[in-house]
């Protein structure tokens, strides 16, 4: 007869040691089997919560089947039969002998609802981990027709993950999580950057004028440190109303630290004074185009470390995660003003033409003029 595996055996197969939610899961458990009425105290956890599909069946048929008589729960396993034999219509390799396990794996029945705090503080950490995976699977997928939407759309339902959970857990003051933030993630395409990079800058130094309508640019935008810098030495000139050609560009650049070592001044003034091709606008889209993808594979690395650090609280999980999304937010904020059609100029208001006022009734015929006199 071939062995057949217990459900937590099945399920775990690709651990070598169960997490420690495993066994809260258990004990949940074996506190709802000793003691059905404690199902009363727990609001607000789902079956999805647990981690394996044979927990998140044995939950399902508790909670489903009418609760028993608590003295003759006591005196026969006949309820224990009916979620056994309910549990197993889903998930085969159910025993008798794994309800045994549950029940001795509880140290006490009354504990049952912080247990299952334990367990919906592992489901958090599951769903955020999943939906910020899912994030950076979107912004790395450059074959999407429009993966910046697309990746606005998976950030947007990560923010809804983090305010749904919120609700499940108390409010209150929260230390800012301890996790080291990731490296950024590496430019697959940083020669195309580079090369969009100087095409900006040439055709801002060409026309100045245009720096003024491209704020929701910024250097934090740009991929390489000398061309952010470049970036923030023009607009600063621009700013000042100063003059601004290659040769100011590179004054500035040496008062602001940009001419270090291994800088060629020569060789920025060409780049600089390169024939401009294409509208400023087009390579500052194309840039914070970038700049937003980046982000939001940066910002699903954080929150996924977050969820892979044991030492980080629910609130400490919820509030790094909000802070992560609010840097990604302000990109979308210059994302869309960069990209949202001007709006157009007020019409003039139209004007009636101008009638004379009535004058009073007259009650006397007028006066001859002077040419009938």
């Amino acid at each position: 007869m071939p062995n057949t595996p217990e459900p937590h055996e099945e399920d775990l197969d690709s651990l070598t040691m169960p997490r420690p939610v495993f066994y809260a899961e258990q004990a949940l458990l074996g506190a709802l089997l000793l003691e059905p009425r404690r199902l009363a105290d727990l609001a607000g956890i789902e079956p999805d919560a647990f981690s394996t599909a044979a927990h998140r069946a044995l939950f399902t048929a508790i909670r489903n089947l009418p609760a028993p008589d608590a003295t003759e729960h006591a005196r026969t396993t006949a309820w224990l039969d009916q979620v056994l034999t309910t549990a197993q219509e889903n998930i085969r390799g159910l025993s008798a002998p794994y309800l045994h396990t549950l029940i001795q794996g509880c140290p006490r029945p009354q504990h049952a609802s912080t247990y299952a705090q334990m367990v919906a503080t592992e489901h958090a950490r599951r769903t955020l981990r999943t939906e910020a995976q899912r994030l950076a699977q979107t912004a790395r997928d450059f074959s999407h027709p429009h993966p910046a939407l697309a990746s606005l759309a998976a950030a947007d339902t990560l923010t809804d993950a983090v305010d749904r959970l919120a609700a499940t857990f108390p409010s209150g003051p929260a230390s800012l999580p301890r996790t080291p933030p990731p490296n950024p993630p590496p430019a697959h395409d940083a020669e195309e950057a580079a090369e969009e990079e100087r095409a900006l800058l040439a055709a801002v130094t060409a026309n100045p004028a245009t720096i003024d309508q491209m704020r929701w640019l910024t250097d934090q935008d740009f991929l390489h440190p000398l061309n952010a810098g470049l970036w923030h030495a023009t607009s600063a000139l621009a700013r000042r109303r100063a003059a601004v050609d290659p040769i100011t560009i590179l004054w500035e650049a040496q008062h602001q630290g940009l001419l270090t070592t291994g800088t060629d001044p020569e060789r920025l003034l060409q780049a600089l004074g390169a024939p401009a091709a294409g509208d400023p606008h087009y390579w500052g889209e194309r840039i914070l185009h970038r700049s937003l993808l980046t982000t939001a594979q940066h910002v699903a690395r954080q929150i996924e470390d977050l969820t892979d650090d044991p030492a980080t609280t629910p609130q400490q999980l919820l509030l790094g995660s909000r802070r992560a999304l609010a840097g990604l937010n302000s990109v979308r904020a210059r994302w869309h003003q960069a990209t949202s059609p001007a709006p157009a100029p007020p019409r003039p208001a139209r004007t009636s033409p101008v009638r004379p006022r009535a004058g009073p009734p007259r009650t006397t015929a007028p006066s001859p003029s002077r040419v009938s006199r």
